[in-house]
């Protein structure tokens, strides 16, 4: 139905979006390809760190932000500063125009034979942010400016050109204080030494202990001066040395490791405090280094692991990394398919609330799904993986764009070298990003206001998506629609992403369809409404809602759909196509459960199965009498069934809902015609019938739930009564 587009792009996008929102965000990158997700971490990896380097050569204010490797001097200033300054938060540090990314790769497989991950993810954490900026910078701000009780206080935000406020003591600054008692006692001994000063008057009877008394003398103003300082003095490099060599990793470490004190409340309270700790230190060095610092965690092969500890993992970064002020940009790489099945299969989960869809929403910032490939792309994948070498052309790109060499090289010839553009073509694409996403977020924005969740994770995740579109549409150098269509579509994905997902698979079953009996006005029909497309199939839809019960539940109200697509938003197929190729806000994973149950590998109603195979489901639907009177006609039934069949207006829809024993009695056939007529036109029975993978019991389930049948004849109600009726 459309051309999915290259890695590079995607990768482009994302690393676009990752360096103008703020933090924290949670991405949640989706694709059933491990080595496409790490190709899209590795090339957004670059694009981002030539985006921080870009933006940093532009930038002409003074004082410019410091080397991320400084030089000696750099290096003391850092110092004097974490021991004799407090830094001041203000409104021009607090939102510094450079930017600086600090990736931290977590692969929850390494740390899978731990029973705390969540913990192994923290002690990550610590690690990068010691190969970063050095251990001893750490322990020095552990010492010398961190204090628990600062959590609790409010934050307060002046305005004003200074960054920096000297320590002090007695209402003295520090600095000062310490270069008076480096002054003043050399001072002193000078003067002792030169002029005599506090010399004793000698007598006869003393005189051989005349110099023992200056030396008395020396020391009493030595011991006076250095007294109380020495003794603070070391107990600075007492708490030092013990941090350097008992850090709070080996606590962690510890932790783990005893079963008695990592099942205490207490534990996971140590562990909240360190994260809140090193984001501390990273606001601490926003402020030394002026300019932003973002830690990029990159959590992959999360669904190898089992749902217990998936659950762990992702309550790790709703808690730990989800603080108002955190740095961290997480990003949770992972099969989405096979995260949401371990995940309602995990202890638990009781509620809608506690189940894949509903926790992964509350959690997710951004939804980013990568598209399935296209037809060229599998061809140059299934090339590359027959060949012996790459081609000199890929090695060439890779070479180019700095990325590391990986498996797949997907889309490769497609690949579009966005940052080699010139500084002025990216300077106007970039204001014309930001122009655009403006004027989209401030169109008709009264009409989807009604739309919208009043929850602030929903805001956020529609505005990221906003942005994500924006920038795949440029990228593709495609006219993007009119700014008035592209938030509400946005939306749509948002909301109901399962109604959507049924169109889409409508949609393409139809185009399908129309390609294999060569009918150019279907292929062609581009103007159809989406809601006319779900009208015709809503029935269709109804007959399986026992089956998708849980992707129905994520949908919004059905009322309001229907509003959305016949009142304020008349999306046709057209537009369908155009968003589809930049809509990342959708799971696929959605699309392909309803392929699956609809029947799209089904066998065709064709050569000798052509009267023994049942008739699809959406097929029988849309028959009326004079096609239930064909089909008889064309199986040899005898007449009398067919005139019965007009007499009562027996259509698809009544075979469908009807009862099977009331057909059947109205009829009057004889048994084999009658098992006939039921395997054609009411589906396979029950002892005959497989069942769906959905309708397994979950642990979560009562004993006394059993799974609904997936016979469409057998359904007489739905979980969801709101599909009976015209929204669906």
């Amino acid at each position: 139905m459309y051309t999915p587009i290259s890695d590079d792009i995607y990768a482009y996008a994302l690393s676009k979006t990752l360096t103008k929102i703020s933090a924290p965000v949670t991405v949640g990158l989706y694709s059933t390809c491990q080595n496409r997700i790490n190709m899209i971490l590795e090339k957004m990896e670059v694009y981002m760190k030539r985006e921080a380097s870009e933006i940093e050569r532009k930038y002409t204010k003074r004082p410019g932000p410091r080397s991320v490797t400084p030089s000696a001097t750099g290096f003391l200033a850092l110092i004097g500063r974490l021991l004799l300054y407090n830094p001041i938060w203000t409104k021009e540090n607090q939102d510094h125009h450079n930017v600086r990314f600090i990736y931290v790769h977590f692969s929850a497989w390494h740390f899978a034979g731990s029973d705390l991950l969540w913990a192994g993810l923290v002690i990550r954490l610590i690690q990068a942010m010691q190969i970063n900026f050095g251990k001893l910078q750490l322990v020095l701000y552990r010492v010398g400016q961190y204090d628990e009780e600062d959590e609790v206080k409010e934050k307060i935000v002046e305005d004003g050109p200074n960054h920096w406020r000297s320590k002090k003591i007695c209402c003295c600054p520090l600095w000062c204080f310490l270069l008076c008692i480096l002054v003043v006692p050399a001072i002193l001994l000078v003067l002792q030494l030169t002029f005599g000063f506090f010399k004793p008057e000698v007598t006869a009877d003393d005189g051989d202990n005349e110099k023992t008394g200056q030396v008395g003398v020396v020391e009493g103003v030595a011991i006076a001066v250095l007294g109380v300082p020495a003794v603070s003095a070391f107990r600075f490099i007492f708490l030092t040395f013990k941090n350097l060599i008992f850090s709070q990793e080996l606590n962690i470490k510890k932790g783990m490791d005893n079963e008695r004190i990592s099942s205490q409340l207490g534990f996971m309270n140590e562990v909240r405090k360190e994260m809140w700790f090193l984001s501390r230190f990273i606001q601490f060095m926003e402020v030394f280094e002026r300019r932003r610092i973002r830690v990029v965690l990159k959590i992959t092969n999360l669904d190898r692991c089992s749902p217990r500890k998936i659950v762990g993992v992702l309550d790790a970064v709703n808690i730990l990394l989800s603080d108002e002020e955190s740095p961290f940009i997480s990003i949770l790489a992972a099969n989405p398919e096979v995260l949401i099945e371990k995940v309602n299969y995990a202890d638990g989960c009781f509620s809608k609330e506690d189940r894949a869809y509903a926790l992964l929403n509350r959690i997710v910032t951004l939804a980013f799904t990568v598209p399935p490939l296209c037809d060229d792309s599998k061809r140059r994948l299934f090339c590359s993986l027959t060949s012996n070498s790459k081609s000199p052309e890929v090695k060439n790109i890779w070479k180019n764009e700095n990325v590391s060499s990986v498996d797949i090289p997907v889309g490769i010839e497609e690949s579009i070298p966005m940052m080699a553009k010139t500084t002025v073509a990216s300077h106007v694409m970039e204001k014309e990003v930001e122009k655009l996403v403006k004027s989209i977020l401030t169109s008709n924005e009264r009409t989807l206001n009604k739309y919208m969740l009043d929850d602030v994770m929903s805001m956020r995740r529609v505005i990221n998506s906003i942005r994500v579109t924006v920038i795949i549409m440029k990228a593709l150098e495609k006219e993007p629609p009119q700014p008035e269509n592209i938030a509400p579509w946005v939306v749509l994905a948002n909301q109901w992403p399962c109604r959507l997902s049924w169109i889409i698979q409508c949609v393409e079953d139809a185009q399908q369809r129309a390609d294999i009996d060569r009918d150019r006005e279907a292929i062609t029909d581009d103007s159809k409404t989406l809601w006319k497309v779900f009208s015709e199939s809503r029935a269709e839809l109804y007959v399986m809602s026992g089956q998708i019960e849980d992707l129905l539940e994520h949908d919004g109200d059905p009322e309001m759909f229907e509003r959305f697509l016949t009142v304020d938003f008349q999306f046709t197929v057209k537009d369908l196509k155009t968003f589809e190729v930049a809509t990342v806000n959708l799971d696929h994973t959605i699309q392909r459960e309803l392929a699956k149950i609809r029947g799209t590998s089904r066998l065709k109603d064709s050569g000798w199965m052509r009267d023994l195979a049942p008739l699809p489901i959406a097929t029988i639907i849309n028959m009326n009498t004079e096609d239930v009177c064909k089909e008889l006609k064309r199986m040899d039934y005898p007449s009398k069934y067919i005139d019965i069949v007009k007499n009562n207006n027996l259509n698809g829809s009544a075979l469908v809902f009807g009862d099977a024993d009331d057909v059947k009695k109205l009829l009057g056939m004889n048994f084999g015609e009658w098992a006939s007529f039921r395997l054609h036109f009411l589906g396979l029975p029950s002892h005959l019938r497989p069942q769906h993978k959905n309708t397994q019991q979950t642990p979560s389930q009562p004993q006394s739930q059993l799974p609904i049948p997936t016979h469409h004849v057998s359904h007489r109600s739905s979980s969801h009564p709101s599909l009976a009726n015209s929204s669906v």
